[in-house]
């Protein structure tokens, strides 16, 4: 088993940022409209979800030895009313621009990269448990 450690900063009431053990920093926020600089939380969960199916994606067409001229995912996300708002239902819309690839492969490819290799993916199927506590800084 390997573990990933995630620091989250306070910068405002609702403005944040996460870094990871690497030093890599991802901004977070939870202005509405206009305020918005930074995806929330529950976006950041998307984004993960449709960044590990992608670059599975990829990989496998490319070692098919497919050309990927373009590609993206559209990830939607239905939420639950009330508190927690969590995620009921998630929509991945997969789209590749390939002269040579076709949609049946395209098809098993996307299914492996879902069902079988996305840690994501599998995170959000199964039963995690976690802890937490409360301590003064050292």
């Amino acid at each position: 088993m390997s573990k990933r450690n995630i620091t989250v900063h306070m910068k405002a009431e609702k403005e944040y940022f996460a870094v990871n053990a690497q030093g890599n920093r991802v901004e977070i926020d939870m202005y509405h409209g206009e305020e918005k600089k930074a995806q929330s939380p529950m976006d950041l969960l998307l984004s993960a979800l449709g960044g590990c199916s992608a670059v599975d994606a990829v990989i496998m067409m490319k070692k098919k030895r497919k050309s990927v001229e373009d590609f993206f995912i559209e990830v939607e996300g239905t939420r639950a009313d009330g508190t927690p708002a969590y995620y009921t239902h998630i929509v991945m819309k997969f789209v590749l621009v390939s002269p040579d690839a076709t949609e049946e492969e395209f098809a098993k490819v996307v299914a492996l990269s879902v069902d079988k290799y996305c840690s994501v993916a599998s995170s959000l199927k199964s039963e995690i448990s976690y802890t937490s506590e409360v301590r003064r800084p050292a």
